[in-house]
Formats: C-alpha cells, structure tokens, sequence
C-alpha cells in the first residue's frame, strides 16, 4: 500500500533564510489508510456498472447501451434492433476522425454523428403510439403529426422527416418565412395529405407566402397567433383569389408551470384570449369566411411532465374546439401543439424539467381518451388528432462528440516536489512541526486543520514577498497530499475539451439544461476521478458543472494520452440551431451514418467538416481572402522570400481549418479538407 513522506531537504534556495535553527523530524508517514489500488480499479468492474453508474438504460434506451468491450453501442432501430446490428461508436469516430493517410475521413473534433435510422424509429413509434390508442379507445379519426423545424432546420434532418413520414401523411410547421420556405419545398416530395402548419407572427409577405403554398397543392393552414392577421388574410385572400384554411391558437387556462411552461396559460405569448376568438369567428362570418376556419391549436409547453397535466390541457381545448363547431366552423383537426417531453436523465419523474413520468403509448392514449371524451359528450364528430412533436423525434437521432486534451493539475505536480526545511522558512516551520506531531499521532483530522492553516499562512506571506514560489508549490502539494493520505479524496479536476460550449450546447449556458454526458469508450475501467468540462473558449461560463441526477461532477477515467471521447446524448433538438460564434468557434463536423450489412454494421452516407476559421470570420463580415493578402503582403515585407513562401502557405492552411485544436500527430492531415466528391459517398464498415 503506497504511503504518504514528507521528506527533509538539506538545501535551501539560494536567497532565502531560515528563521533560527531548525531540525525536523523524519519524514512522516501515514499509514493505515485505505488508497484506491490499480486492482481495484480493473478487475472488479465491468461495463455493466458503468452503465448503472451513468444511468445508461434510464436516458438511453431503447437507442443506447454499453457493450462488452467497454464502448456505447448505438441500436439504431430501437428495442428492434438484432445483435449483430448494434453499431460501436468508437469506430465511428475513429473512421472520422483518422488521418486519410490511414484510412480515416480526417475530420476534426468536435464530432456530430447523426443515425437517420434512429430518426425513423422515433417517427415510426410516435405513429404507432397514436394508431394503437385510436385503435383501443375506438375513436372516430386518425392522428397526422407535422414537425416543427425550429428544432433542427439541417436539410438531411427535415428531408428524412418527410421521406420517413410521407407513409403516415407526416407534415411539417413553420415559424418564420425562411421555415415556411423550406417547409414548402420539401412538402413537394411528401404526401399530398401532409399537413404544413404555419405558426408564429405574420405581416402581409408571410401570409401571401402561405396563400401561395396553399395555390401550389400543399396542405397549408395559416394559424392566428394575434388577431389582427385575420384582417391580413381575408384581404390578401381576396386580393390573390385564393381561399385559406385558417387555424387559431388559443390561450388555454390551463399553465403548465415548470420552466418550459412559460408560453402556456393566459399570460403567455402566443395564442387568441377567449374574447379575441369570438372576434375572430364574428369578422370571418361577416367575411362570408368562416368555412376557412378548420384548426384549434394550443401549446401548454414543451416538456410536459406528466399525462395529469397534459389531459387537463386536452380537455379544455377540446371544449374549445366543440364551441367553434357550435359557432358555425368547419373544423376538422385540433393541433395539440409541442410538449411531448424526453426523459433527459432517466429518472421518469413527473417533478422534473428534465424529465417525463411517462411513455409515448401513455402520452398518446391520455390525448386520445381526452378528446373523444369531450367530443362524444357534445356529439362532435372526432377530428384529426395532430401534434407538433419536435424534441421527442429528433433528440435521439445525433451524438455530439468531443475529444478531453487534458486535466488541470490539482497543484501543480506535487508528487514530484520535496517537501523540506529550506521550503518551510520562517512562520512557516512552526506550522509545519504542529503538522508532523499530529501525523505521529495519527490525527487526522488535526492534520486537515493544520494543513490548511499553513497553505493559508503561505499564501499571505507569499503576497508579501516572504515567501518564494517554490515554497507556494511546496506547501500546495503537501496539503494536498495530506487530504488523500486521510481519506478526504482528491478536489474536482477539470477536463478541458475541444469544445466549444456557447456553439454546440447553447442551453447548458443559456437555460443551465442538463444532457446526458459520458465517454463514450473505457467503460470497462472503473472511473477513477470526478470533474468537471472546461471549453476552449476565453469565458469563465465555458464550463459544464451541471449533470444529470443533480450531480456537479461527472465521474471520468485519467487521461492517458490515447484519445479520452466523451459523448453528449439526446441534444438533436435545438442545439445547433442555436449555438453562437462566441470566440469565433464554428460548428462541428458532421457524419451521418446507417446501419448496413458490413463488418462493423455501419455505413457513413456523408461526411462534411465544420466551418473553417475563413468561414466564421466571413460571418463576422471580414474578408478573410483580403485578411490573407494583407498578411501575405507583410511576410515578404518582413522576411526572406524564401521564408514568406512557407509562411504564406501555413497562414494559407489556418484560414481553411476549423478553429479548434488538431492533435500535433494530425497537423498535416488537417491541412486537407474533406472533398465536395465525399458527400455523396458511401463508406460501408
């Protein structure tokens, strides 16, 4: 068992004195207490305690798992998905992150590594919850949902959700008029019957859009949010000579009062109050219109914990629906809006914002019974059921991951310092011998005390100048020596990652949201250390010191120079499409990668690196081609020719890489950029 010395140095710096003559005891040492073997930390663990200790099953399942070798598995086709179908993620982010020169794809870190299959399994069983509680509660409709592109505009993402969805008439929603453009050419390869919901505030150029949609055969519904679009739309309608279908979003009473609640009740953002619908129906009546009103739709929130909460919405817009039948409007779909919430950590609370107490089948059969309920006790016929579920189908479908290039030190190395009299000068030595007696003694917890009472004496003697660094670092790492001789374990280490908080995880600095965050690989070896994630940006906030199951640190292995991944899990809503260029760090590379018959039961389909220091600087509004002659210019000005040629070159390669760090062993790799020819490749494994 390892033992803790405090060794006696003969030698004093030069410049420094001893107040008096000193003689120390030999060196202490504390035995009889437990320390962590290397035994210890291998052959009694396994990647199934990994899993329990990350909660794995909880957050991750039916998608993710941990293998036999220690590595997160990805099960692309859910509780589906056969063994041999299970794809390691390492091997992933290997094939993408190696050099060409050995086969690699040469992309950087950080890595998002999108599963299109995922993506249709989460579509597929959305479908399949709301066909099987129509089917059990008899209901007299059919349920057609539409995703909100405002979680994730990527055009693979929205391209697949209508491919995926066109056999179930899957439609999309859009909130501004870039969304509704993009809704409406992609809407041009979907169903006919899929529904294109136009949501959010609109002037006169968002409705004429949506009219025109409606012209060109798509399934549009134009929804108010204020009243006052309902005057745009009969006078643009008339004007185009297109008639709408028009929708209105009402403010429920009931509140959803957790963070994401804030949109819902009558104080929130959007939605027509009671009195405005009756207005609202009056004018379109007036306008020989009210035939065009077809859609209720409401948001209680985004994450709703419980199906308690969530019928009670239902009820009540139902009854809203029922009156606007009675009203003399043609509708037909009541739009239950977002909400349908993901269980981030695994713990199926309904007290949680980051967590639901309940299953897609159980979220479906509460909206279900609670609309026919209503409707079959006004004897309304049953409408079509839609939602605007965009967390729950594309949280699961990407992991972003990144590379840990190293821990802070605790203290500066102090295991390889030696702790003796020419470093204990003055006040310093009494401190010291007070620590040695107790040591003798065997109290510990004396020696905690005197520990910090001499790194804090150390430390005021240092501000004023009586004290040297080399005394400083001394007494940092015999006091931090002492703590895990006695049992009082090492502080948080910080693990700083190629990452950049504020552009791949927005909402772990914006909201403090918490995602599931673990390595991806040497979960075998049990974790050895706590710590906490540092960026690369220059920001105090560039940090992530908040985990799932209120953990403020996250249990991690030493890194050991081989290449520490770690993954964050369940962020494909929301995430990119909100990260900034704080510090002028752009987005990740990106892999997208199905499942496939090969060895490795992978095929990446697509491989695109993220934005080069030339493109975010151009998003800056800099030139960065002007910046390169500019310094171009400068180095044959200031150099041999020679020289500036090798210079301009490199300056050159800066411009065309990301802006994140490459491993020394990859610079030269890095220099080559993945070719327009790899993006409609397909590399099987």
């Amino acid at each position: 068992m390892p033992a803790l010395a405090c060794c006696v140095d003969a030698a004093a710096p030069p410049g420094y004195a001893f107040a008096g003559d000193i003689s120390f005891p030999a060196p202490v040492a504390f035995t009889d207490v437990p320390l962590p073997t290397t035994d210890d930390n291998t052959s009694h663990w396994s990647p199934s305690l990994s899993a329990a200790l990350y909660n794995v099953d909880g957050w991750g399942g039916p998608y993710f798992s941990v293998n036999a070798a220690g590595n997160i598995s990805v099960r692309s086709h859910g509780s589906a998905t056969l063994s041999h179908q299970e794809i390691d993620l390492l091997k992933i982010v290997k094939k993408a992150s190696d050099p060409k020169s050995i086969g690699g794809l040469g992309l950087q870190f950080p890595l998002i590594v999108r599963f299109p299959d995922v993506l249709k399994n989460r579509l597929e069983c959305l479908q399949s919850a709301f066909d099987y509680a129509i089917q059990s509660e008899g209901y007299g409709s059919h349920y057609q949902g539409v995703y909100p592109v405002k979680c994730n505009q990527d055009r693979f993402v929205v391209e697949d959700i209508v491919k995926f969805g066109s056999p179930f008439r899957f439609g999309l929603e859009a909130g501004s008029k870039p969304e509704l453009l993009l809704a409406m050419s992609c809407l041009c390869k979907g169903n006919p019957d899929a529904l294109l919901i136009c949501n959010g505030f609109k002037d006169a150029e968002y409705i004429s859009l949506a009219l025109v949609a409606n012209k060109l055969a798509l399934n549009t519904v134009i929804v108010l949010e204020q009243e006052e679009e309902v005057d745009l739309i009969v006078e643009l309608s008339k004007k185009l000579c297109i008639k709408p279908v028009i929708g209105l979003r009402a403010k429920l009473r009931t509140k959803h009062s957790g963070h994401f609640g804030a949109t819902s009740g009558e104080k929130g953002k959007f939605g027509l109050t009671t009195a405005q619908i009756l207005r609202v129906v009056k004018k379109l009546d007036l306008a020989g219109m009210l035939d065009c009103l077809q859609l209720l739709h409401f948001h209680i929130g985004s994450q709703i914990p419980s199906t308690a909460l969530l019928a009670d919405g239902v009820g009540e817009a139902a009854q809203i629906y029922c009156e606007l039948v009675r009203l003399g409007a043609n509708m037909r779909v009541i739009d239950i809006g977002g909400g349908l919430g993901i269980d981030y950590d695994g713990s199926k609370s309904c007290d949680s914002d980051i967590s639901v107490g309940y299953s897609l089948e159980e979220y479906a059969a509460a909206v279900v019974h609670a609309v026919k309920c209503v409707c079959d006790r006004r004897s309304v016929k049953n409408p079509v059921i839609c939602s605007e579920s965009g967390r729950a189908i594309v949280s699961h479908q990407s992991v972003l991951v990144f590379e840990a290039v190293g821990t802070s030190s605790t203290v500066g190395g102090a295991s390889s310092l030696a702790f003796s009299s020419p470093y204990m000068a003055g006040d310093l030595s009494e401190d010291y011998r007070f620590l040695s007696e107790a040591a003798f003694g065997g109290d510990y917890e004396r020696c905690l005390l005197y520990t910090e009472e001499l790194k804090e004496r150390c430390v005021e003697q240092f501000k004023q100048g009586t004290v040297c660094m080399e005394q400083l670092a001394a007494v940092d790492g015999l006091c931090e020596l002492v703590r895990k001789a006695v049992g009082a374990g090492e502080p948080v280490r910080r693990y700083h990652v190629n990452l950049s908080v504020f552009t791949s995880i927005p909402d772990a600095w914006g909201i403090e949201q918490v995602f599931p965050i673990i390595p991806i690989h040497r979960l075998d070896e049990k974790p050895s250390v706590r710590g906490i994630l540092s960026d690369l940006t220059c920001d105090s906030d560039g940090k992530i010191d908040k985990f799932i199951n209120g953990e403020s640190s996250l249990p991690l292995h030493e890194v050991d120079g081989g290449g520490y991944y770690l993954g964050m899990f369940l962020g494909g809503a929301y995430e990119e499409a909100l990260g900034g260029f704080h510090n002028l760090f752009g987005g990740p590379s990106v892999v997208r990668v199905s499942q496939s018959d090969g060895p490795h039961s992978f095929a990446v389909t697509r491989a695109v690196p993220g934005p080069s220091c030339g493109d975010v600087l151009r998003v800056m509004q800099h030139q960065p081609e002007l910046m390169f002659e500019t310094l171009k210019h400068r180095a044959y000005e200031y150099v041999s020719q020679d020289n500036a040629a090798v210079l301009a070159s490199g300056l050159a390669r800066t411009f065309d890489r990301m802006p994140y760090l490459v491993p020394l062993s990859s610079f030269e790799e890095a220099a080559l950029p993945v070719s327009d020819e790899d993006e409609g490749v397909q590399w099987s494994y």
